[in-house]
């Protein structure tokens, strides 16, 4: 038995070595499939995501991906928000490059994607896997709608080119329709509980806004197409974004794409209420001034341990335009008393009314004894000047305090803030505490004094501020029918109040002389606004004159053409050519002239290109 166990060994061990052999050799069959697929070389390689190739990726695509510029603004954008433990929600996936980028750069805990082109679904799940992304990255093959009542299905629209499909279907293009499923965004927001979402849906984000809850979410990265809404939908997805408390990242933001994030303490501005009625009071505030000219500043007001007064910040379109700034260095000079806090302090005389008076309505309220109002420049270049019209401001709301424009960093021994009441976007309607404020208390002891019809006129402003071409003949016009032609600039603020008083009828250029005029117009003076060129200042104006006097201005839109510098095209340049017989058909029809029996004449076309110069070229189409 002995012998028989030992040389039996021998046999059991070549057996078991054997069975070793069979067994093993699949396994390196395996492996060495596993390394032949791993050495697949990608097409490109966007921030360390490999991108697998497919019919999509032409030569000209992989050579933008490879330098970061295939969805460049979307991917800065992800990387900047997406967080370790996030879970990323994404709608419209596209070739799922960036979702991949800030699953495997941000370590988000999870990342759910959604891409309504089935063509696309097979090519985003081969770029998942060949970067091993799979356990933390899904792609659903679902339209994701929050809408209530949405239909099971829903038609997409596929284009030749992936770039493009759309929900919406474009006119003059071909494309191929498929239904694809419709997955409730009210059950993905309640079980998957989103923090950061990222939108290109080319035009389905203005519905999806409309309806979508943004509770818990602290970051979004979106497209905006314009398209295919029309820049009034644009404007009501930033709306949308900004009353829900979300504001932009500066640097990462152009107008078709935002990259913006929630902070509690930064909410914009609303004319219903909120902190923009509040008072504040605090001890020992740093005042930053801005150190470079830009249209978003880091400057304001810091508490003394460094954290950010964001009460103090200038909002415009639900954008701040003043952001936290650094603590300066060293020690500070102490500005002893009790100030008021006003803001930025614009040269500009319409910004001025409009952006620069917003706080002044706690001059209303405030019981304290002020030392005088503290502002901070606009523009580095204007240090500490204070003009005539600023101070005139503040005495016609009823005060002889110092106004004081701070351009280097100090204490400030006690400050009120007061919530910004007016400014330009919703709240060119004002507060209602501004607006009682300046019915209580602006220029009361005034008194009317002028004639009763009066034309504003531009034409004696520089070129660049933007004038209408045919304003002298409009002029010549007018004085004929009774005018008499008004210069505001020549005069001071009280004069100016005393003229609008006194006047029954007004006429006036589109211009920041409206502002002023909305602020002590009477409701029984009919007011006409003509309007100079096609840009969305018109309907803050319409807006600001209705909501302080009380009632809208006839608004006279008779242009024949629009021009711009060939060199500058800013809005604001741009001088628009009056229709002059559709312009005295439309003052008749208003009650603001008398039928003559010389009609007004039409401008010579020639007349009109010989004023102009060489130097200006006629607008095309609507300002972008």
């Amino acid at each position: 038995m002995a012998s028989s166990t030992t040389k039996s060994k021998p046999k059991a061990a070549s057996k078991t070595k054997s069975t070793t052999k069979a067994k093993t050799a699949p396994k390196a069959v395996a492996k060495s499939r596993t390394a032949s697929a791993s050495k697949v070389e990608p097409a490109a390689v966007c921030h360390g995501v490999k991108v697998p190739d497919s019919p999509m990726m032409t030569p000209e695509r992989a050579n933008r991906i490879n330098l970061a510029r295939y969805e460049g603004q979307e991917i800065a954008g992800a990387l900047e928000v997406v967080q370790p433990g996030d879970h990323v929600l994404e709608l419209g996936a596209g070739l799922g490059i960036v979702g991949a980028v800030a699953c495997k750069n941000g370590k988000p805990a999870k990342v759910m994607s959604f891409e309504a082109n089935p063509n696309l679904i097979p090519h985003i799940n081969a770029l998942y896997k060949m970067n091993r992304l799979g356990k933390k990255i899904e792609v659903r093959n679902e339209v994701l709608i929050s809408a209530p009542d949405a239909p099971q299905t829903m038609p997409f629209h596929i284009r030749n080119s992936y770039l493009g499909s759309s929900l919406i279907e474009a006119e003059h293009r071909h494309t191929t329709k498929v239904d694809v499923k419709v997955a409730s965004y009210a059950d993905v927001h309640r079980d998957f509980k989103p923090t950061v979402l990222l939108m290109d849906i080319e035009g389905g984000e203005l519905d999806f806004l409309r309806h979508a809850s943004l509770e818990g979410v602290r970051a979004i990265v979106i497209e905006f197409h314009p398209n295919a809404y029309g820049k009034e939908g644009m404007r009501e997805c930033k709306s949308i974004l900004a009353r829900a408390g979300f504001t932009q990242v500066p640097h990462l933001c152009t107008r078709h794409i935002w990259t913006c994030t929630f902070d509690p303490n930064l909410q914009p501005p609303h004319p219903d209420g909120g902190w923009t009625e509040s008072i504040e009071k605090a001890d020992d505030v740093v005042i930053v001034p801005p150190v470079e000219t830009g249209f978003v500043q880091r400057a304001g007001l810091l508490h003394a341990d460094g954290s950010y007064l964001a009460n103090g910040a200038l909002w415009r379109n639900g954008r701040s335009l003043t952001t936290k700034p650094a603590m300066p260095e060293g020690d500070l000079p102490l500005r002893k008393g009790t100030w008021l806090w006003a803001g930025v302090l614009w040269m500009h005389f319409g910004h001025f009314l409009v952006e620069s008076t917003s706080r002044l309505w706690a001059l209303n309220q405030i019981k304290d004894k002020i030392d005088g109002i503290l502002y901070i420049p606009k523009r580095p270049r204007n240090g500490d000047e204070v003009l005539d019209i600023h101070r005139e401001f503040a005495t016609l709301m009823g005060t002889e305090v110092p106004v004081i424009c701070v351009d280097k960093p100090e204490r400030v021994e006690r400050l009120i803030v007061p919530g910004q009441g007016v400014g330009l976007g919703k709240m060119v309607s004002g507060t209602d505490s501004y607006r009682k404020a300046i019915s209580k208390r602006f220029a009361k002891k005034v008194k009317a004094d002028g004639p009763e019809k009066l034309y504003i006129s531009r034409s004696k402003l520089p070129a660049g501020r933007g004038t209408l071409v045919g304003e002298a003949e409009l002029e010549e016009n007018l004085i004929r029918q009774g005018y008499t032609i008004y210069h505001p600039q020549k005069h001071d603020l009280t004069s100016q109040i005393a003229t609008y008083k006194a006047a029954k009828q007004i006429l006036a250029a589109e211009g920041s002389a409206l502002h002023l005029l909305a602020m002590v117009a009477s409701p029984k003076t009919q007011i006409g606004m003509v309007v100079r060129r096609p840009s969305g200042a018109t309907q803050q104006l319409i807006r600001h004159v209705e909501s302080f006097s009380g009632k809208a201005p006839e608004v006279i839109t008779t242009l024949a053409r629009s021009w711009k510098p060939a060199e500058d095209a800013k809005p604001r340049m741009w001088m628009g050519e009056l229709d002059m017989p559709a312009l005295e058909q439309e003052l008749t029809a208003a009650g603001f002239i008398k039928p003559a029996k010389t009609k007004w004449k039409a401008l010579s076309a020639e007349d009109v290109k010989k004023r102009l110069g060489k130097n200006f070229v006629e607008v095309e189409a609507e300002p972008a």
